[in-house]
């Protein structure tokens, strides 16, 4: 099949990877995010899907608004036959998602009907889900709520943040898009609708969201710091000032701790939760580098009876 593919950040990549070394679809353009500012100069930057589809001599197309008429004929003229989606970033309008033959067909990274929404793999892990995956489906006007094509599994570890289990994610997506895109071409595929139970939503993780809770039990707190690493990373405060927790680890033979206190031994710290203590082990102070959470302490000399949190 003749296919444009739409996606933006790194973690599309793979997918796009595999439908160019299928064989047997061609990639004619890709449509990803303008270029955006970034680093200390702000200067604009392609995507990561723009770089790829660059450095394969794939057309790239830019739209501000997928809505925009310039965009929408050239979508036209390009006939696509299929139009495989990895995180876009973009609300598509009917008016697109007219155009493909056989529609717009997005790798969404969660068991659907469950994690629907920006930020599934997140809510995923803060829910304290053991098991994730996932789903191709055609796209519809609601809310990732389109029929399923096909589903792939993955184990949600104990130790995984959102980026561990992302990048797993993403290689193991790519796979299933590049499947769906064979059984749709060969009509071996049929998309069937989601259940109407098990919905949930996974909405975008604001930074204020990312902040802990130190009267939630161990568990939570540590969920919710593996939740939000990488982005948009979980943090407490510490005499005034954002700390960023990076990683922790519960500790559940503490269990004298209050929630937020402070304990500071040779080479550990430890806080206080709502059950029992959590352990930090790499944080981030305001302007400075991660470091270990013990070489913090000792740098900025904790006294008795000092919380974090309040």
């Amino acid at each position: 099949m003749k296919l444009v593919f739409a996606g933006t950040p790194e973690v599309a990549v793979p997918a796009l990877d595999a439908l160019i070394a299928s064989g047997r679809h061609e990639v004619v353009a890709v449509v990803t995010r303008p270029d955006a500012p970034a680093g200390r100069g702000r200067r604009l930057v392609a995507s990561p899907v723009a770089q790829r589809a660059e450095e394969a001599g794939i057309e790239v197309l830019r739209p501000a608004r997928p809505r925009e008429p310039e965009f929408l004929e050239r979508l036209r003229e390009i006939a696509p036959d299929c139009c495989p989606v990895v995180a876009y970033g973009a609300l598509l309008p009917r008016a697109a998602l007219d155009i493909p033959a056989h529609g717009w067909v997005n790798l969404h990274f969660s068991l659907l009907p469950a994690w629907r929404g920006a930020a599934p793999v997140q809510h995923a892990i803060m829910a304290g889900d053991e098991i994730t995956g996932a789903s191709t489906f055609l796209i519809e006007e609601g809310l990732d709520s389109g029929p399923v094509y096909g589903t792939v599994t993955e184990e949600i570890r104990s130790t995984d943040t959102s980026g561990d289990l992302l990048t797993r994610l993403a290689f193991a997506g790519s796979g299933l898009l590049a499947a769906t895109m064979d059984g749709i071409e060969d009509g071996a595929l049929e998309a069937v609708p989601q259940p109407g139970e098990g919905i949930t939503l996974a909405p975008k993780i604001t930074v204020e969201d990312a902040q802990v809770d130190w009267a939630t039990p161990a568990l939570r707190v540590d969920r919710v710091v593996r939740g939000c690493t990488p982005a948009p990373g979980a943090w407490t405060t510490f005499r005034g000032e954002r700390l960023k927790l990076i990683q922790v680890k519960p500790v559940p033979e503490r269990t004298e701790l209050p929630p937020g206190a402070l304990s500071v031994g040779k080479n550990s710290v430890h806080v206080g939760t709502g059950s029992y203590a959590v352990e930090l082990v790499w944080v981030q102070a305001q302007g400075k580098k991660p470091m270990r959470a013990a070489d913090w302490a000792r740098g900025v000399r904790i006294a008795d009876g000092e919380t974090v949190g309040a």
